[in-house]
């Protein structure tokens, strides 16, 4: 059975707790953390002081991801808020040296490791890396924009990953425009962690719509 992830930035900031109580009571596994610079992609959302108000109130796993320029340069402030995974993008990266030395450091205080890669990305550009991260995170629609549509073109990158777990021990995780129809393509394609918004936080039955998931 996947993992589903809902993602805290459909959430409602006004009454946060609540929020990160009823998901995990309709059987969230995971949070997914979105982190916005407005440089890396056209956006603002949050940074670690959150993350760490977020730790304080909820006891899931939390999955970090850093739509960031220069993630390096903050790395240590999202481990120090406790976050469970960070994930950053390798176009955010300059160089493999730079690359390696940021796995490095996350893994070295004992958080793991995930990388990203956005659509028009290929699996290829990441696969040097494999063996030394803990997930791959497939974007299914434009980092930063929201209310995008699904990108199938993820099914296909999902399907390649799964091939490649054979041979290195990974998750693979999709977000972006995330339903029940799309989950069940990703599920099919090998996905093993599922990150939802909208979907869970507007539906009227938050376990019915993470059930759907799974």
């Amino acid at each position: 059975m996947v993992k589903v992830a809902p993602s805290v930035l459909s959430a409602n900031f006004a009454e946060l707790k609540k929020d990160l109580d009823s998901i995990r009571d309709a059987g969230a596994d995971w949070i997914h953390y979105d982190v916005m610079d407005g440089h890396f992609v056209p956006n603002i959302s949050f940074g670690y002081s959150i993350l760490n108000d977020v730790s304080q109130v909820s006891d899931l796993y939390l999955d970090v991801h850093l739509m960031i320029s220069h993630p390096r340069q903050y790395v240590k402030e999202f481990i120090n808020a406790h976050a469970s995974l960070i994930t950053f993008h390798i176009e955010a990266m300059e160089n493999e040296e730079e690359t390696r030395e940021l796995i490095q450091m996350i893994r070295q205080h004992h958080v793991d490791v995930g990388m990203s890669i956005k659509p028009q990305t290929p699996v290829s550009e990441i696969e040097k890396y494999l063996k030394d991260v803990d997930l791959v995170l497939v974007m299914s629609v434009e980092p930063g924009f929201g209310g995008q549509s699904f990108q199938t073109g993820a099914v296909d990158k999902i399907q390649e990953l799964s091939k490649l777990k054979e041979k290195y021990d990974f998750l693979v995780e999709v977000d972006g425009g995330i339903n029940e129809q799309t989950g069940l393509l990703c599920k099919e394609a090998g996905v093993d962690i599922l990150v939802a918004g909208s979907y869970i936080f507007n539906a009227e039955n938050r376990k019915k719509a993470i059930d759907s998931l799974k």
